[in-house]
């Protein structure tokens, strides 16, 4: 009888098994569970050490990005496999970044470049570590390509400015051009967050009484990237540490909204203002510390590259560009 119990018990088991992986399966097929998804970024070459990347646009063939440096570091590619150091931006700061940020010495971080009225706007932050003293500055040329004999960056500013008391503070810009022709920029770190604030698309600057968007605030947040899929604007920001080679505890969650100025939802629905944001990139392998998304169409494809601390090189700061997919609910995730 106990042999007949146990055997019983045993099948039971079986059964109960096989209704649990069939649910699993369903649920996986539905959106409901998500299975870990495998996923290894483009083998680059060339010189791929870069912090706090831009977004990559192309010019005449070639893909251009920039980063944080003295005077704006710029990179270039014909393939988006092999990058090429270029000149820097600057060979010296513009008057105006001293004067508003006395102790700024020339290393602009987190820029973002976009093309727009027949020129390229790029927009870098004036700061000092850990202060609220900064600003976002603009400067524009006709041409990416170095070798031309049109190309020539114009200093045009800031754009906009935070002092100490003030809920954002101006740094890690996004610049995003909707469908309907206007012009937003996203920027913040740390104190109330992630903000936004619609710009100028003839001039690329802001308008005195252009108001202001909170998006998202976690206790560390920034390196925000905006950009939009079919119906939703979605909004990567980095939450953690970054600048600490393998110590960096970066990692890129998501939100999205229907309204670019929000509210923005992660997929349980909590708004990213309240400390809400799905995952989605985070340490792996020798990829430590990914941040600073930038989306990228090209090749009939989408693409997003960003920068991590690489454990094969002493934690040194790299490019990398991954594939990226979307989910048949409308969420970005890394792909193959």
């Amino acid at each position: 009888m106990k042999i007949k119990l146990a055997t019983a018990a045993k099948n039971n088991a079986r059964r109960a098994l096989f209704r649990n992986m069939g649910l699993l399966l369903l649920l996986l097929a539905a959106g409901g569970v998500r299975a870990e998804a495998t996923y290894a970024p483009l083998p680059l070459t060339g010189d791929t050490f870069i912090h706090d990347p831009s977004t990559i646009v192309p010019d005449g063939g070639k893909y251009y990005i920039f980063g944080t440096k003295l005077g704006i570091e710029t990179k270039f590619s014909s393939d988006l496999i092999d990058w090429t150091e270029g000149k820097p931006v600057f060979a010296a700061p513009p008057e105006w970044t001293t004067n508003r940020v006395p102790e700024f010495k020339g290393h602009f971080w987190a820029p973002d470049v976009i093309h727009i009225n027949g020129k390229y706007y790029l927009y870098f932050a004036v700061s000092t570590m850990g202060k609220q003293l900064s600003a976002i500055g603009l400067a524009t040329s006709p041409t990416l390509d170095q070798s031309a004999t049109n190309y020539a960056w114009t200093d045009c500013g800031p754009v906009i400015t935070s002092r100490p008391g003030m809920p954002f503070n101006t740094i890690d810009p996004s610049v995003f051009l909707d469908r309907d022709g206007k012009l937003w920029l996203a920027f913040g770190s740390y104190w109330q967050g992630i903000y936004l604030t619609e710009l100028d698309p003839k001039t690329g600057l802001r308008p005195d009484d252009a108001p202001l968007h909170r998006l998202a605030w976690n206790d560390s947040i920034e390196a925000t990237c905006l950009t939009r899929h079919d119906d939703y604007y979605y909004l990567f920001v980095n939450w953690g540490s970054c600048c600490q080679g393998t110590n960096s505890t970066y990692e890129i969650r998501v939100g999205r909204s229907k309204v670019i100025t929000g509210p923005y939802l992660d997929r349980d629905g909590k708004d990213l203002v309240a400390k809400g944001g799905s995952l989605f990139l985070k340490v792996q392998g020798k990829y430590f510390g990914p941040g600073h998304v930038g989306i990228l169409r090209a090749k009939d494809a989408d693409w997003f590259s960003y920068h991590y601390y690489d454990a094969e090189t002493q934690g040194k700061s790299r490019l990398a560009i991954g594939h990226l997919r979307w989910t048949a609910d409308g969420w970005p995730e890394p792909g193959d």
